[in-house]
Protein backbone atom coordinates (compact mmCIF):
# COMPACT_ATOMS: atom_id res chain seq x y z
CA UNK A 1 0.00 0.00 0.00
CA UNK A 2 1.38 3.38 -1.02
CA UNK A 3 1.61 5.97 1.72
CA UNK A 4 3.14 9.37 2.37
CA UNK A 5 4.51 9.71 5.88
CA UNK A 6 5.48 13.11 7.32
CA UNK A 7 7.81 13.77 10.24
CA UNK A 8 9.62 16.67 11.85
CA UNK A 9 6.78 18.79 13.19
CA UNK A 10 6.77 20.22 16.68
CA UNK A 11 7.01 23.33 18.79
CA UNK A 12 9.40 26.08 17.74
CA UNK A 13 10.00 29.67 18.80
CA UNK A 14 9.45 32.65 16.54
CA UNK A 15 12.52 33.15 14.40
CA UNK A 16 13.60 29.56 14.78
CA UNK A 17 13.92 26.73 12.26
CA UNK A 18 12.27 23.41 11.64
CA UNK A 19 12.69 20.76 8.97
CA UNK A 20 9.80 18.63 7.78
CA UNK A 21 10.31 15.39 5.89
CA UNK A 22 8.01 13.23 3.79
CA UNK A 23 8.77 9.67 2.77
CA UNK A 24 6.96 7.67 0.10
CA UNK A 25 6.44 4.10 1.22
CA UNK A 26 5.13 1.23 -0.86
CA UNK A 27 5.63 0.22 -4.46
CA UNK A 28 5.40 3.00 -7.05
CA UNK A 29 6.50 3.40 -10.64
CA UNK A 30 7.36 7.08 -10.60
CA UNK A 31 6.80 10.37 -8.78
CA UNK A 32 5.62 13.49 -10.56
CA UNK A 33 4.98 16.69 -8.62
CA UNK A 34 5.17 16.87 -4.85
CA UNK A 35 4.28 19.60 -2.43
CA UNK A 36 3.60 20.82 1.05
CA UNK A 37 0.25 22.24 2.10
CA UNK A 38 -0.92 23.54 5.45
CA UNK A 39 -4.17 24.09 7.25
CA UNK A 40 -4.55 26.40 10.22
CA UNK A 41 -7.55 26.16 12.59
CA UNK A 42 -10.64 27.63 10.99
CA UNK A 43 -8.94 28.11 7.63
CA UNK A 44 -8.84 26.23 4.37
CA UNK A 45 -5.88 24.13 3.31
CA UNK A 46 -3.38 26.19 1.34
CA UNK A 47 -0.33 25.58 -0.78
CA UNK A 48 3.02 26.22 0.91
CA UNK A 49 5.44 25.00 -1.76
CA UNK A 50 5.59 22.60 -4.67
CA UNK A 51 8.41 20.95 -6.60
CA UNK A 52 8.24 19.20 -9.97
CA UNK A 53 10.04 16.03 -10.93
CA UNK A 54 12.65 18.16 -12.67
CA UNK A 55 13.18 20.26 -9.56
CA UNK A 56 11.30 23.43 -10.45
CA UNK A 57 9.78 25.06 -7.41
CA UNK A 58 7.09 27.54 -6.50
CA UNK A 59 6.20 29.02 -3.14
CA UNK A 60 3.37 30.84 -1.46
CA UNK A 61 4.20 34.53 -1.16
CA UNK A 62 3.98 34.27 2.63
CA UNK A 63 6.91 31.84 2.83
CA UNK A 64 9.17 33.03 0.00
CA UNK A 65 12.70 33.61 1.20
CA UNK A 66 12.08 31.67 4.43
CA UNK A 67 11.12 28.14 3.35
CA UNK A 68 12.95 25.83 0.97
CA UNK A 69 11.49 22.72 -0.60
CA UNK A 70 13.69 19.89 -1.86
CA UNK A 71 13.37 16.28 -2.92
CA UNK A 72 15.49 13.19 -3.45
CA UNK A 73 13.94 11.06 -6.17
CA UNK A 74 16.21 8.09 -5.49
CA UNK A 75 15.24 8.01 -1.81
CA UNK A 76 11.60 8.97 -2.53
CA UNK A 77 11.74 11.76 0.00
CA UNK A 78 10.80 15.43 0.12
CA UNK A 79 11.81 18.02 2.72
CA UNK A 80 10.68 21.47 3.75
CA UNK A 81 13.27 23.61 5.49
CA UNK A 82 11.49 26.28 7.47
CA UNK A 83 13.59 29.24 8.65
CA UNK A 84 12.65 32.42 10.49
CA UNK A 85 9.26 30.94 11.35
CA UNK A 86 6.40 33.16 12.46
CA UNK A 87 3.32 32.50 14.61
CA UNK A 88 1.20 32.61 11.44
CA UNK A 89 3.07 29.53 10.20
CA UNK A 90 1.30 27.51 12.88
CA UNK A 91 -0.74 24.81 11.13
CA UNK A 92 -0.95 21.15 10.30
CA UNK A 93 1.40 20.54 7.38
CA UNK A 94 0.52 17.93 4.78
CA UNK A 95 2.69 16.19 2.23
CA UNK A 96 1.14 15.71 -1.21
CA UNK A 97 2.37 13.77 -4.19
CA UNK A 98 1.29 12.63 -7.63
CA UNK A 99 2.52 9.05 -7.77
CA UNK A 100 2.24 6.60 -10.64
CA UNK A 101 1.22 3.30 -9.12
CA UNK A 102 -0.91 0.20 -9.54
CA UNK A 103 -4.28 0.32 -7.84
CA UNK A 104 -7.07 -2.21 -8.40
CA UNK A 105 -5.31 -3.45 -11.50
CA UNK A 106 -5.02 0.00 -13.07
CA UNK A 107 -1.74 1.84 -13.56
CA UNK A 108 -2.13 5.58 -13.50
CA UNK A 109 -1.02 8.67 -11.61
CA UNK A 110 -2.86 9.01 -8.34
CA UNK A 111 -2.95 11.90 -5.88
CA UNK A 112 -1.77 10.97 -2.38
CA UNK A 113 -1.80 12.84 0.93
CA UNK A 114 0.03 12.25 4.16
CA UNK A 115 -1.65 12.25 7.56
CA UNK A 116 -0.24 15.66 8.50
CA UNK A 117 2.23 16.91 11.07
CA UNK A 118 1.57 19.74 13.53
CA UNK A 119 3.82 22.81 13.53
CA UNK A 120 3.31 25.28 16.34
CA UNK A 121 5.25 28.55 16.48
CA UNK A 122 5.30 30.34 19.82
CA UNK A 123 6.54 33.83 20.59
Amino acid sequence: QVQLVESGGGLVQTGGSLRLSCVVSGSILSISGMGWYRQAPGKERELVARITGAGSTNYADSVKGRFTISRDNAKKTMDLQMNNVKPEDTAVYYCNGQLRSLRAGIVRTYDYWGQGTQVTVVS
